[in-house]
């Protein structure tokens, strides 16, 4: 049962993936096309980074307060464009994905196993139910061209599951393989004991908890990393409590953490721009249509695709959101695209300066 009947934001991703998904096939040759990705645009760099304490932009005061943390029933009626789980349906095995064909989301890494639970005495609440299907997995991002803010954002990628859905989207997330090589996790390297939910409140108990310093506003997009990877896998809008070997934790990334988590509202914590189809790493058939969500300023934005294999800018043009200033879809066609590998910008210009700013990118492999 979806627990989301007014999440708009949820509504226009399973209409921008349900689009596309009749064309695009899964890419046999996935790990080579991300290896070409290119690099000679600075603002779409696609070169590894790290976290560190002080690594973040400018502005990260701004960013922690600009955080309205929302609990459960709390949620204002004005954030409805929160990204949560896809639409499921309730079967006798648990909430199994019944909107997202195969083709639509990334192939997935080997399915985790969730070992028999230990007792855990502080610890209320039950296990999920086990289906299979869909799951969202969320990631942190660079906002290269805006100066403000932690410096990073949420993303979002889709990966199927056999299991019980959260426990299953946070292997993922700890093992820190994203389908995208733009995104990686803060909590690579954690080790996941279980998941409880008692209708209130979902524990998340670690065997292992990540111990580096990051700078404190990435610290706090990381937290609400596992917020929306437990509540959109989860269905429940619910905070999160989160034990280590069944105590509270207080500290974590080196900052203080309030319990439970709370989420913070879309337009302060996710990607400002996603590109919903075609996914990373899909082969695809000219003419090419690209599909995806954004936030835009006055509602316009910029698109360019480039020859991995050349360097040279093949086609570039503008697009517009349904509505300015929120989360509406947007869609544009490249009508001639010779087969080759590419990749493929969406992005904002900067009225102020003309800087690029908040790009999301996909290689593709056209046939």
């Amino acid at each position: 049962m979806n627990e989301h009947p007014n999440d708009e934001f949820d509504e226009l991703m399973r209409r921008a993936l349900h689009s596309e998904a009749d064309r695009i096939e899964p890419a046999d040759g996935l790990h080579e096309i991300q290896a070409r990705v290119r690099s000679q645009r600075a603002p779409v760099n696609r070169r590894g980074w790290v976290l560190t304490a002080g690594a973040a932009a400018v502005g990260t005061a701004a960013a922690i307060g600009a955080f309205a943390l929302l609990n459960g029933e709390d949620r204002p009626s004005g954030d409805s464009q929160v990204a949560g789980a896809p639409e499921t349906s309730a079967t006798a095995t648990g909430s199994v994905d019944s909107t997202l064909p195969p083709s639509a989301v990334p192939t997935p890494a080997p399915r985790p196993t969730e070992p028999t639970p230990k007792a855990l005495p502080t610890q209320s609440g039950k296990l999920e139910p086990k289906g299979s299907g869909a799951i969202p997995v969320y990631w942190l991002g660079r906002t290269d061209g805006i100066e403000t803010g932690a410096g990073v954002r949420l993303y979002r990628t889709f990966a199927q599951f056999e299991g019980r859905p959260t426990y299953s989207a946070l292997q993922l997330m700890v093992a820190g393989k994203s389908s995208d090589p733009d995104y990686i996790s803060p909590w690579s390297g954690a080790q996941v004991a279980g998941v409880r939910m008692s209708g209130a409140l979902t524990t998340v108990d670690f065997a292992k908890l990540p111990t580096e310093r990051l700078d404190q506003g990435v610290a706090q997009m990381a937290l609400q990393q596992l917020v929306y990877t437990v509540q959109g896998a989860s269905g429940q809008t619910v905070p999160i409590e989160v034990t280590l070997r069944g105590k509270p934790v207080s500290h974590l990334f080196g900052v203080e953490i309030k319990q439970p988590l709370g989420r913070a509202q879309s337009l302060d914590v996710q990607a400002l721009i996603w590109i919903t189809a075609p996914e990373n790493g899909a082969v695809v058939r000219s003419p090419l249509k690209v599909s995806g969500v954004a936030a835009a300023h006055e509602a316009q934005l910029n698109w360019r695709i480039t020859s991995d294999d050349t360097k040279r800018v093949i086609d570039e043009g503008v697009a517009t959101t349904e509505e300015a200033y929120k989360f509406t879809p947007y869609s544009f066609v490249v009508a001639k695209l010779p087969a080759g590998r590419y990749t493929l910008e969406v992005f904002e210009v900067s009225v102020a300066d003309g800087r690029q700013t908040s790009t999301d990118t996909k290689s593709i492999l056209v046939k």
